[in-house]
């Protein structure tokens, strides 16, 4: 169960380390700098910072409960990294005028939950989408919160996504278990009218819009295109970065987000869609991994048990299930098998 506190905390939270990755784009990518984890992802002074102040936000609400974060300060901590840690702090300050050097790095290093399945945590990923912020495309901030392993609480903040209408540029998506899905504005998020949202009411898979990521690293791009093809799907793939293709599929803009894995050992990390599934699964959607099995968001900082994400708008989602079976056999095992 969500409170109304804890709601409204956690949107302003977001909201807030939205306007600190603007920030941060405007002036500290200008000319494209940026830092490297040992992973070879980017790393910018905005991940850092959004994490610290969503982490600070939420230990002032309740300073117990833990938070699975993407970010370590390891790196900023470094004599070598005094300049970016300058900028991390004058950013994250700029919102949260009392927050100490050391009050930042500890709430960047917070965020170390191994996660589970008993009890309640936060799930934060500062920047999905790092590449696609880099580029000035598609990122998103994404927060949920775990309840047993279940997500019940789930927000989007999606700064370069316009809103369905067209109307503005910044839009952020809001679920709570059994309360459906509703959108707002990023400029106003705190006291502004949700609208609720819902799936593309289609029953076509023909007619429906695609998703995939843009990177061919993160899914598998030329089996979406046969699964698409067998679908009979003939508008090209709609392409961005993050967890906005799921408040695109939740506002009814597509009908499938496919996130087929490269390898058969690789398993997606929590933060990359815990809020998304939620957001979808609240507009009326539907979302499983590749085997047609739900999400475990219990077993730890990945979805261990989990391969792949298949979300659509709930009607055709036992078609593309069968559509990933015709097309991709190596991927899938008999269902239900572990």
């Amino acid at each position: 169960m969500t409170t109304s506190t804890q709601r409204r905390t956690a949107l302003e939270a977001v909201r807030k380390a939205c306007l600190l990755c603007q920030a941060v784009q405007a002036e500290w990518l200008r000319g494209g700098e940026a830092t490297t984890k040992e992973d070879r992802s980017p790393v910018t002074v905005a991940d850092y910072g959004a994490q610290a102040v969503i982490s600070l936000s939420l230990a002032r609400l309740e300073p117990r409960l833990p938070i699975v974060g993407e970010e370590s300060a390891a790196a900023l901590r470094r004599e070598s990294a005094s300049v970016t840690r300058a900028e991390v702090t004058r950013h994250v300050r700029a919102l949260v005028p009392d927050a100490s050097e050391a009050a930042i790095l500890d709430a960047i290093d917070a965020c170390a939950d191994r996660g589970g399945a008993s009890g309640r945590r936060w799930v934060l990923d500062p920047i999905d989408g790092t590449k696609g912020y880099l580029r000035r495309g598609q990122y998103a901030v994404a927060l949920a919160l775990l309840d047993e392993g279940t997500p019940t609480l789930g927000i989007l903040g999606c700064p370069s996504l316009r809103s369905a209408d067209g109307a503005r540029e910044g839009s952020m998506f809001v679920a709570e278990g059994g309360q459906g899905a509703f959108e707002i504005g990023l400029e106003d998020a705190a006291d502004a009218d949700e609208v609720r949202i819902r799936v593309a009411d289609l029953e076509d898979p023909a007619a429906a819009a695609f998703c995939e990521s843009v990177e061919t690293e993160h899914s598998a791009h030329d089996r979406h295109a046969a699964i698409a093809a067998r679908l009979g799907v003939s508008a090209p793939p709609v392409r961005m970065d993050s967890q906005c293709k799921y408040g695109v599929v939740a506002r009814g803009e597509a009908a499938i987000y496919l996130r087929l894995p490269r390898t058969e050992s690789y398993r997606e990390k929590i933060w990359d869609h815990a809020a998304g599934c939620l957001v979808v699964t609240e507009a009326g959607g539907r979302v499983t991994d590749v085997d047609g099995r739900e999400l475990d968001f219990g077993q730890g900082r990945t979805l261990l048990g989990n391969r792949g994400i298949v979300a659509t708008n709930g009607r055709l989602h036992d078609r593309v299930l069968a559509a990933i079976d015709q097309t991709a056999p190596q991927l899938v095992v008999q269902r239900g098998a572990r």
